[in-house]
């Protein structure tokens, strides 16, 4: 056999390269990622009797082409057809060979037919097709050496640093314009890391005739700490290979070692590649994990079963959770048509005993992001609590410096909310304490969201089954619900009110009730437990003269169905007490319409009689499940207001800002001089021409879209279409990770927004990014330092992530925000002036993944459009541009597309049926 005559050469040698190199099978059904050994001759074709890799097809040969990685030159050799002799010495194949046949279809090489005889050397990202046609073949992802010197290992930083620059050279080679690419390499630090401060690769080198799984070849990780002040980037396995820091990068199996004491994780990601997570990080079969994931239809659906799966049976305690889009961010006339959004969070939570390790980052939980692309990654480690503190769920407590629990729990109850096998998380957050988180959570949930309503002080309390007449006290209050009632408009239609009787009666009460100074009215909830329609039942009352049990009361309708099946069991057990307030004159409309129209209610929630024996009542029954689904509804800032909440808590002054950058790797089409300025103002921007006097009036100063037209506040960093050609990869990384369309980018060129996006450090130059960071610096006129804020996480700039702002017709609750996506990022805030006694960060320490200041497009740069891409494929690697479509990497893209913005204001059709059954057995039973 061709690999009994290697093995007796490698036993000859006394110092070698041992290599591996991964290669991606492509075509149909193969997409398979395998990892193959150096000096060993691998057969590739349709005849497992004599191939190693077998490609079950007519159109493939049935010895196609042989494959070897050298270990004497550590070269990755290919030719078309097999040796003529099966006992050839790999070491001394040179450009050209004698085979003893060829493939009937061709070998080509990046789009180019290998000639018969000819010895290819491959490259990390070539392309290989076996047949054109039914585009079989392969792509080169990786190749490892690390040299051994009687049996042991050493480190071969030298190696892996010239496979590095002999990437950069490619691509300054291949460079449309390689002058001006070898200018940016003035805007990065050239130093390269010495080879001391390398680790040895430590591979598992033993000999294996099989084809092996990457997993089992990979390095040892030795795991990672983090105190959470600052943001890493992933290691790039082509060329980082360091101790974990911001430059060098960390690793997947890191961040989870070890994965001995892990109990159970939980995962948030648009695209996963679950087979290759669970090799990859060598994860035990009994582990609990749930995956959050987007599905284009499962994500749509309000069927329970329909949104969670249990892919593989080896994996019993794997499920893979579909979050729901709620009805309000349906586009279009029809109701029915799907709207535009997606899940795109980036969240790991590591479970372990006594710790939680949460991981933001910017990476899906796929290879390619992890191992060939720059991702942002952060994570903290939180310790466990004595007692659960359940109070930290609805907000900060007393010893809480921010929010970070809370709102990680809101957001977690949003993914898994309807999926009561999953609520065990909110109870396991109430365990930990999230109290020196140091920075502050960023999150956006679809809907559209009206501004969060102050405290309220209520006559009425719906706890413990009964209606009492209390007042509440500030301290006891948790948090405000916005929801609606349902059944209204049938409670006065004309078929049961034909004299009009009730409704007269609900307008003479009404104009008794007095307004609060939010221009509310205050409604009683009433439990109804003998309706057959539903044991949940609360009714909405509203009483004549609040505070007198003997004035006049009407039945306006009853909380929705999927509101009541939480707040009856939280009531029921006096964990919460409940009360409500609706806005008059809109429901006096409504009733006089006798259409459809939503009711608003505000729903207020205050810690009831039990609240302090939440732990030993919150696994009775449906409880913590019930807490979930509240948690998931609690108002909270999200998206533009959630990044306005968090950077008001400092002034920042406007006349000393010197930058104001984002960079992602997606503009949303809907972007105008209207959200950016809308992003800006929740910046915290202004417009300092005004003085400082005036700014009591929080319109005085209002940074808006005129101003953006005459100087636009944001620099907007994005890779130039010869940055991504010059990639080493020549753009292939690139195809499905950036998103701005040409429309967009033709409405935007004018306003000069758009600045070159240079990786930082240099060695990551020509490897593509997928970060998400913004960041606004000022510099102190007193001392000279620097000082600001950064966010980094999965927003993408798009209103679809952030947020788009609504200004309906009058509204007492005001504008309205209406988001698209599921986004979860940090804000690291570094003030002017500090704390007492803590020392002040200087924002400079923290270093970017991209150079700054970056350079402005010139007049003849053209961003990476999907558009300016093609046609680079087209002119270079047209095969490449037809194969991609069909590989497995999934866009990134935020679908954001311009569409007028549908409010759902009406009921839906089983929210009428539910309240139509309702009122009907009511009144039967009072008959």
């Amino acid at each position: 056999m061709e690999e009994d005559h290697l093995r007796n050469s490698d036993k000859k040698s006394t110092s070698l390269n041992v290599g591996f190199f991964y290669l991606r099978l492509l075509g149909n059904d193969l997409n398979k990622l395998l990892c193959l050994r150096s000096d060993r001759v691998y057969t590739i074709g349709r005849n497992p009797k004599h191939c190693k890799i077998v490609i079950d097809s007519p159109a493939i040969s049935r010895r196609h082409c042989q494959i070897l990685l050298s270990q004497s030159d550590c070269k990755l050799r290919l030719i078309d057809g097999s040796f003529e002799s099966p006992r050839c010495d790999p070491s001394r194949i040179g450009s050209k060979c004698k085979v003893s046949r060829v493939s009937s279809n061709g070998v080509f090489v990046n789009g180019r037919r290998l000639p018969r005889g000819v010895v290819a050397e491959l490259n990390v990202g070539d392309l290989i097709l076996l047949c054109v046609k039914k585009k079989y073949g392969f792509v080169v992802e990786k190749i490892v050496f690390s040299k051994v010197n009687q049996n042991v290992l050493s480190d071969t930083t030298v190696s892996l640093r010239s496979e590095s620059l002999l990437g950069q050279l490619r691509s300054i080679v291949s460079s449309h314009d390689p002058v001006s690419y070898l200018r940016t390499l003035r805007h990065v630090d050239s130093t390269i890391r010495s080879a001391d401060s390398e680790k040895p690769l430590n591979k598992d080198v033993a000999d294996k005739d099989e084809i092996s799984n990457p997993s089992s070849n990979r390095e040892p990780d030795l795991g990672c700490r983090s105190d959470g002040k600052t943001f890493f980037l992933n290691r790039l396995t082509c060329i980082d290979h360091g101790v974990p820091d911001q430059s060098m990068g960390v690793t997947l199996p890191q961040l989870l070692h070890p994965v001995v004491t892990l109990t159970q994780i939980f995962i948030a990601t648009f695209t996963c590649d679950v087979s290759w997570f669970l090799d990859y990080c060598e994860i035990p079969n009994q582990l609990p994990i749930t995956i959050a994931c987007h599905n284009k239809e499962r994500c749509w659906s309000a069927s329970q079963d329909s949104r969670t799966a249990v892919p593989f049976s080896s994996y019993p305690n794997l499920l893979l959770v579909y979050p729901r889009f709620p009805d309000e961010i349906a586009f279009g006339k029809d109701r029915k048509k799907h709207g535009v959004a997606c899940h795109h969070p980036k969240l790991i939570i590591l479970h372990r005993r006594d710790t939680m390790r949460v991981v933001i980052t910017s990476a899906n939980l796929v290879s390619r992001q992890w191992d060939h692309i720059t991702n942002t990654v952060w994570w903290q480690d939180f310790p466990s609590r004595k007692i659960a503190n359940y109070s930290s769920l609805f907000g900060p407590t007393e010893e809480d410096k921010v929010d970070f629990g809370a709102h990680l729990a809101g957001f977690i109850a949003s993914l898994i909310n309807d999926i009561p096998s999953q609520a065990h998380w909110i109870d396991l957050l109430a365990k930990y304490d999230f109290g020196e988180a140091t920075c502050h959570l960023i999150a956006s949930v679809p809907g559209v969201y009206a501004q969060n309503p102050s405290y309220l002080k209520s006559n009425y309390s719906l706890c413990a089954k009964q209606v009492l007449n209390m007042n509440s006290h500030p301290g006891n209050y948790l948090g405000c619900v916005h929801t609606s009632v349902v059944g209204l408009s049938h409670r006065f239609g004309a078929s049961v009110d034909s004299n009009g009787g009730q409704f007269k009666m609900l307008a003479t009460i009404l104009g008794r009730c007095r307004e609060n100074s939010s221009g509310t009215v205050e409604v009683i909830l009433k439990r109804n437990m003998h309706i057959p329609a539903d044991a949940n039942a609360v009714s909405v009352i509203i009483k004549d003269k609040v505070g007198n049990s003997d004035g006049d009361s009407i039945l306006l309708g009853f909380l929705p169905k999927e509101i009541a099946k939480w707040v009856s069991p939280l009531s029921d057990s006096a964990l919460l007490s409940f009360s409500a307030f609706i806005y008059p004159k809109e429901t006096l409309e409504a009733a006089y319409a006798g259409a459809n129209t939503r009711v608003q209610l505000l729903l207020y929630l205050s810690k009831g009689p039990n609240f302090d024996r939440m732990t030993e009542l919150i696994h009775e029954g449906l409880l913590l499940a019930s807490l979930c689904s509240l948690l998931a509804l609690l108002k909270r800032s999200f998206g533009l207001w959630r990044l306005q909440e968090v950077l008001s808590q400092h002034k920042w002054p406007e006349s000393l800002e010197t930058e104001f950058i984002y960079g992602s790797s997606s503009v949303g089409t809907s972007v105008s001089p209207d959200f950016l300025a809308a992003f800006s103002t929740a910046a915290g921007k202004k417009s300092y021409n005004y003085s400082d006097s005036q700014e009591s009036d929080p319109e005085w100063g209002r940074w808006r879209a005129e101003h953006e037209l005459r100087k636009p506040s944001i620099k907007f960093l994005f890779p130039t279409i010869d940055r991504v050609r010059s990639g080493v990869c020549g753009g292939l990384l690139s195809r499905y990770l950036l998103c701005l369309s040409e429309k967009t980018w033709q409405r935007l060129r004018p306003m000069g927004l758009f600045h070159d996006a240079i990786p930082y450090p240099s060695h990551r130059i020509g490897y593509p990014m997928h970060v998400k960071v913004a960041c606004r610096r000022f510099q102190s006129r007193a001392d000279g330092n620097s000082f600001g804020w950064i966010y980094c996480g999965s927003h993408n700039f798009s209103p679809a992530a952030w947020g788009q702002t609504l200004h309906p017709s009058p509204s007492p609750l005001g504008p309205k925000l209406h988001i698209c996506n599921y986004e979860l990022g940090i804000v690291f805030l570094y003030p002017e002036h500090s704390s007492s006694g803590e020392a002040r960060i200087n924002i400079d320490n923290v270093k970017l993944p991209f150079v700054t200041p970056a350079p402005k497009y010139k007049p003849e740069d053209r961003p990476a459009t999907p558009q300016a891409m093609r046609e680079v494929f087209a002119e270079a690697q047209s095969l490449v541009a037809n194969l991609m479509e069909e590989m497995n990497g999934v866009s990134e893209v935020d679908d954001d597309e311009d569409e007028q913005i549908i409010e759902v204001s009406e009921e839906g059709d089983e929210e009428r049926i539910y309240a139509e059954m309702l009122l009907g057995q009511v009144f039967s039973s009072h008959d």
